[in-house]
């Protein structure tokens, strides 16, 4: 498989389009002669992000700079080695100089992804039980996730994006008219997966009703928000869960706070350092969220209990948390300024 490289100077935001433009999930990074200096894997990017980078930061600042290579003429069985000792997806082929030849993906050496546990999520749970009283009257009518986007209902973009990331099964949390998405959806059938309910008799919370799943998955599952629009990376969030050995994975996206004044810090009335104009930078919560299959049955039963609860508790008993940072498009559709900025930005095709 050919792949375009990148060079170290380019920014993130060009080396995040390149690894997204192909299946291989990696980009190859060469100096000026063509010869390999490092690779960049979506994790490589977050990681990056996670330490405060930005999609401006230079590819150079994330990469890494000792890439697993092979040379030409290496049979399949040792690049599948090479690619399982090192849990890899893909590797750059050199030439004995140096010189990128190709890159080959554990794809091109195996008949079947899904056979050798290139695997998504389980399933997926999406919480659409919410009123969506900050909407209002718009959802006297509807349910919050009915609203549409772009001429399709939130909820229906969602299940269509899950879709497209190999997720066949989704669990729709339902309880404030949740007979309108039960007409609309039905068993899924028409939509190209399976959909099963669970229905609240009462409000249980961001991850209460999570108690009501009738099976215990073989593998992490996604939870996520019924009322958000977003083009994440639900692929990468899965490799990302597995990856950090975390109990539980939250995506958060970043936000920045500008302050439009001079900030002074004082001790006393005795002044130590003016900032002009100084900004702050926060991972906010997404409400995208990675479970391990045993985290289940930590959730109590028909108790109103929150994701937060959760997450907690998986804190106070040492259990790992992981944050994924998303660099991709992200909105949480809770006020008629947010849904008027989603049915704006829609037209902006490339971005969803």
């Amino acid at each position: 498989m050919i792949h375009q490289s990148l060079t170290p100077e380019l920014p993130l935001l060009d080396a995040v389009r390149s690894i997204e433009s192909t299946l291989c999930r990696i980009a190859v990074v060469t100096d000026h002669h063509n010869k390999v200096i490092g690779t960049l894997t979506d994790g490589d990017v977050r990681r990056c992000l996670l330490a405060g980078g930005n999609m401006s930061t230079a590819v150079a600042d994330a990469m890494s700079r000792n890439p697993i290579v092979a040379l030409p003429g290496t049979s399949d069985n040792k690049l599948l080695q090479l690619l399982h000792r090192h849990n890899i997806l893909a590797v750059p082929i050199v030439d004995r100089a140096g010189h990128l030849v190709r890159i080959i993906h554990r794809r091109d050496l195996l008949e079947s992804d899904l056979s050798q546990g290139l695997a998504s999520f389980d399933y997926a749970v999406i919480m659409a039980g919410g009123e969506g009283t900050r909407l209002r009257p718009l959802t006297d009518t509807i349910p919050k996730p009915m609203v549409s986007v772009g001429g399709m209902p939130l909820l229906e973009r969602q299940i269509n994006q899950l879709l497209r990331h190999g997720i066949n099964k989704v669990f729709l949390s339902i309880n404030y008219l949740g007979h309108i998405i039960e007409e609309h959806f039905a068993d899924g059938s028409s939509f190209g997966l399976e959909i099963c309910y669970l229905r609240e008799e009462s409000k249980l919370g961001t991850a209460g009703s999570l108690s009501l799943l009738p099976e215990q998955p073989s593998r992490p599952i996604l939870v996520i928000n019924g009322d958000i629009l977003t083009s994440c990376d639900f692929l990468g969030l899965y490799d990302f869960h597995l990856n950090t050995g975390a109990s539980i994975t939250v995506a958060a996206s970043e936000y920045n706070l500008s302050i439009p004044y001079g900030v002074v810090e004082c001790d006393g009335s005795r002044l130590i350092s003016l900032t002009e104009k100084p900004s702050q930078r926060f991972l906010c919560n997404t409400g995208i969220y990675s479970l391990s299959p045993d985290m289940l049955s930590m959730i109590p039963r028909h108790v109103h209990y929150n994701m937060t609860d959760l997450i907690a508790s998986c804190l106070s008993t040492s259990q790992r948390v992981s944050v994924f940072p998303i660099h991709e498009f992200w909105s949480d559709i809770g006020t008629p300024a947010d849904l008027a900025k989603a049915r704006n930005l829609f037209s902006a095709s490339h971005v969803f």
